[in-house]
């Protein structure tokens, strides 16, 4: 069964993509298939396509960048911020039980303002899929958020029109104060975060649109930079390795 070869369709389906996409993640080596025939079609090796839906950061990462997506996996999927809240609070139980309850706060905190801000800035605007994806690993120790809303750009140029491009618009969300009114308080969320990230053995990514950036603990610059592939909303992962 481990050796067992599927067809790119099958393989497709599995994963919740367009045969087409699966052909670009397959020559971009984010999947590696075997070709078999006079034609050369593709097949790829269902464990190895098992292990990449167990891999959080795959799930979480195709989700986003997917044109057309389904709601996530139910032990994910957080429709709303009930949901959120108590799978939020479940994460936080079980981190300080290997962590200092302090430090599993702080993380928690963390988490807790990304997905909020999801809620918050997307409330009635949800593009398609309504609600957040929230799952975390504790074998590799971090937290991934997802979700598929208007993104930092669509929600600060409400209030800064000038803005231009995702690189303007994460850079004024992490290091600008703005004023509390909606929905303008996504910046200062933002702003709380970093503080968090830079004071602790923490690190950050976190992308929206065609830009990302990256911190750790004691980084005071913030360095955004150009992604290869544009998402819908934004895509977080805070790793606590360093922690334990």
């Amino acid at each position: 069964m481990q050796n067992k070869l599927i067809s790119i369709g099958d393989a497709a389906k599995l994963l919740g993509i367009s045969i087409d996409t699966l052909r670009r993640w397959d020559s971009a080596g984010r999947v590696h298939s075997i070709r078999s025939g006079p034609l050369g079609h593709r097949y790829f090796l269902q464990a190895d396509i098992q292990q990449f839906l167990q891999d959080v950061d795959s799930i979480a990462r195709h989700w986003v960048e997917a044109s057309q997506a389904a709601e996530p996996s139910p032990e994910m999927y957080c429709q709303t911020r009930d949901v959120f809240q108590a799978r939020l609070e479940q994460f936080q139980s079980q981190l300080s039980r290997i962590a200092p309850s302090s430090k599993a706060s702080l993380v928690t905190a963390a988490a807790g303002e990304i997905g909020n801000n999801s809620f918050d800035h997307n409330l009635g605007n949800w593009p398609d899929i309504t609600g957040i994806l929230f799952s975390y690993d504790m074998k590799n120790k971090k937290v991934v958020l997802a979700d598929r809303g208007l993104g930092i750009l669509a929600t600060l140029k409400r209030v800064r029109p000038g803005l231009t491009n995702a690189d303007e618009a994460l850079k004024v969300a992490f290091t600008e104060t703005i004023s509390g009114r909606y929905p303008e308080t996504r910046g200062n969320g933002l702003k709380f975060v970093r503080s968090i990230i830079v004071d602790n053995p923490l690190t950050l990514y976190f992308q929206t649109g065609d830009s990302y950036l990256y911190l750790k603990e004691h980084d005071t610059d913030i360095n955004v930079q150009h992604a290869k592939t544009s998402i819908r909303g934004c895509f977080v992962t805070i790793g606590f390795k360093s922690l334990l």
